[in-house]
């Protein structure tokens, strides 16, 4: 019963935050849709952005207040709003994103993703994602590219010029290399080298990183770690029943030759792209074994001391 009261109490405080914070958020992105005056969109764009920061913050502070979760946060004091940042991640439940917003939220600056532009279709998000400039890019498949060599290179062109609207404004680009969430069934179908990760799929981030990456300060390599052998769920976290997360937060320079290399055309360059990769995800895989041992050990000490 207690479950399912700290559940429903959080579900509803999160919903009523969501609510009200929707309307003028949409309000904002109309105005910045429908006049197309630059001063006034900039200043509807820090509007929209404004809303949604105050609709996390409030998040952050509901999840604290009802429920015992204790965000085991470290690295944190690395970060700046001031700078520019790719944040990368493993990806286990719906619990990553509101530990991701635990550990970086008012620390570093707000939360960019890239978006397929089909997604600018969807009803209010899409015209919310717009307004917050997101940038949303148009990748061409091998098969286009094979009936049009012409549209060769122009997908990172689209992409690049996505971007131009964020020169002079700090983002945290966010990336799940895995592209999509750790399962048993996913890793062993994959046949992953690693013990709790997925294989990182190198093409979206290598993208990124050529449409802005000069425009990036810095890589944050976070590391989420749950107890026990599998992710929490969402309703699970809403509900209480969540002691303790693991958020590591590692900071490290975006080499130059990194950056600036041809993913799509450069075999040899393709090949140093994975490598580089691989070392951060096989560095990763090791965090992840030395938290799950921390975890373990605490929990025996709790077990132990609520025996005694």
């Amino acid at each position: 019963m207690r479950y399912l009261l700290t559940g429903t109490l959080t579900s509803v405080l999160l919903l009523i935050n969501t609510l009200v914070g929707i309307v003028p958020l949409m309000v904002f992105a109309l105005l910045k849709l429908l006049v197309p005056v630059p001063a006034f969109r900039d200043f509807c764009f820090e509007a929209v952005r404004w809303i949604a920061s105050t609709w996390a913050s409030i998040n952050v502070f509901i999840f604290k207040a009802c429920t015992p979760t204790h965000w085991d946060i470290r690295g944190q004091q690395q970060l700046s709003r001031d700078k520019s940042v790719l944040v990368i991640s493993n990806h286990q439940s719906w619990v990553d994103i509101p530990a991701l917003i635990a550990a970086i939220h008012g620390k570093a600056p707000f939360f960019t993703f890239f978006l397929k532009r089909e997604l600018l279709y969807v009803p209010f998000l899409g015209l919310a994602w717009w307004a917050l400039e997101y940038p949303f890019m148009r990748r061409y498949t091998k098969e286009q590219l094979a009936k049009n060599p012409a549209l060769r290179g122009k997908d990172l062109d689209i992409t690049r010029k996505a971007c131009d609207r964020l020169q002079g404004r700090p983002v945290a680009l966010v990336n799940y290399l895995e592209g999509t969430r750790f399962t048993p069934q996913k890793h062993q179908r994959q046949n992953s080298p690693y013990q709790y990760l997925l294989k990182p799929k190198s093409g979206g981030v290598a993208f990124t990183l050529n449409a802005m990456g000069k425009q990036l300060d810095s890589l944050l390599d976070v590391t989420v770690v749950y107890p026990g052998k599998r992710a929490p769920s969402f309703w699970e976290l809403l509900s209480g029943q969540v002691g303790r997360v693991i958020i590591d937060i590692e900071q490290q320079p975006l080499p130059t030759r990194i950056c600036e290399g041809n993913y799509q055309e450069d075999r040899d360059f393709r090949k140093e792209f994975h490598d580089w990769i691989g070392g951060i995800w096989k560095h990763k895989d090791e965090k992840i074994a030395h938290f799950k041992e921390e975890l373990q050990q605490l929990a025996e000490i709790n077990d132990s001391q609520s025996k005694a």
